[in-house]
């Protein structure tokens, strides 16, 4: 009998262990928000939504144009930068480290270059205002008209 009573207890506190788990996740998540981090692009592509594939395409180097034949030119902020984290796992439904895994695929056999690293999201807005066929991201609060916005289908 007294080996019963030991188990309970562990049990009992695993069950409400469990249970809050399960009744506080969905808390974290719904605190997240809506997606305030939107794909954006130089004012002369004439692009005005992509689908998820095309986008990750994209931005993993696997495509260079835009569907009109534009070249394409990537612009991304560091893998660690909160931003990035965001955009590539709700945007384009994958972790930082496959991106980065398949740059480093398309640089070390020679059939492609990475994107380019900005430091900041200014200067992912300066540079997408100013390299034409450019496409990166940013959050919904450092828009401004020398941008448009891509959507995502």
């Amino acid at each position: 009998m007294s080996g019963i009573r030991s188990v309970q207890p562990f049990s009992l506190t695993r069950w409400l262990l469990t249970s809050l788990a399960m009744v506080l996740a969905p808390i974290s998540i719904a605190e997240e928000g809506p997606l305030d981090i939107v794909m954006v692009a130089h004012q002369g592509v004439r692009t005005t939504s992509l689908n998820r594939d095309t986008a990750r395409a994209m931005f993993a180097m696997r495509q260079r144009t835009w569907p009109d034949g534009q070249v394409l030119r990537v612009l991304v902020l560091p893998n660690d930068h909160p931003v990035h984290e965001r955009f590539a796992k709700q945007s384009l439904s994958v972790y930082p480290h496959q991106l980065q895994l398949s740059w480093d695929r398309v640089v070390f056999s020679g059939t492609g270059q990475a994107p380019t690293k900005v430091i900041s999201q200014p200067a992912m807005l300066e540079r997408i205002a100013t390299t034409p066929g450019s496409l990166g991201y940013l959050d919904r609060e450092h828009l401004d008209d020398r941008v448009q916005v891509i959507s995502m289908e």
